[in-house]
């Protein structure tokens, strides 16, 4: 594969679980954004968010997205945000096929409501919210996606088959 299948959406649409097992049945590598962002800079997103601020969370999440670009042949599952900024989409672009996982905003509730590393969620766990958050993001998500696929009430296993069809039918 000389592209990199890059995962976006909203938080708790799936995209760490479907990255895992698409990896998993296509033999190939997958990374998680928010891992890989921990990992680089040496802290917990609670951490970056709560000492420096979201700000600056996006300028390290905007670097670790330039970085995971320069290769291919990967899946990549994005942080939820990491398509706010358009030098992030301008990058996944030119190497990936960005694939838009959504779901209702009660399907994500019921995904993290029991989460504590969801810091743009803090004080505000709950549908309301997590609806006028996603609001606010739907248009962008569209804008850059090449492929959507809707999460809701489906098991993984299904997700994945489902994106496999939609990625060879885009790539023709």
């Amino acid at each position: 594969m000389d592209y990199n299948i890059m995962l976006i959406g909203f938080m708790g649409t799936g995209k760490t679980t479907i990255s895992k097992v698409m990896s998993s049945k296509m033999k190939i590598q997958e990374t998680d954004m928010d891992a890989y962002i921990v990992e680089h800079a040496g802290m917990s997103i609670n951490d970056i968010f709560s000492k420096y601020g979201e700000e600056r969370f996006r300028d390290i999440e905007s670097e670790c997205v330039k970085e995971l670009c320069e290769t291919s042949g990967k899946i990549i599952s994005c942080g939820g945000g990491a398509v706010l900024r358009d030098e992030n989409v301008a990058c996944m672009k030119k190497n990936g096929l960005i694939v838009l996982l959504t779901a209702t905003a009660r399907t994500v509730y019921e995904r993290v409501k029991d989460s504590t590393d969801r810091p743009v969620l803090n004080g505000n766990m709950n549908v309301e919210y997590i609806t006028e958050l996603m609001n606010r993001r739907r248009d962008r998500y569209l804008e850059v996606a090449d492929i959507i696929i809707c999460t809701d009430d489906k098991i993984p296993e299904d997700i994945v088959s489902e994106m496999i069809e939609e990625i060879q039918k885009y790539k023709k």
